[in-house]
């Protein structure tokens, strides 16, 4: 439970970084939406937030410093 805790863990700057984006891919939310599934299906979104898990967020947490800004 502690280790999910947002503030115990990192900003989840990747994962975050990609969700932005993708809500501004496009002007059409329809093609925004379609992009977001196609990203969970292709497991972008997963590896996004493995990526932060395992590496970001302890650089984050060693440095000090959010490596996604």
């Amino acid at each position: 439970m502690l280790a999910t805790s947002a503030g115990c863990y990192g900003s989840y700057g990747a994962f975050n970084a990609l969700h932005k984006w993708n809500g501004h891919a496009t002007d059409n939310k329809v093609a925004n939406s379609a992009i977001h599934f196609g990203l969970w299906v292709l497991p972008v979104y997963p590896l996004a937030l493995l990526g932060d898990w395992v590496i970001f967020n302890n650089i984050e947490f060693i440095t000090g410093n959010p490596v996604f800004r």
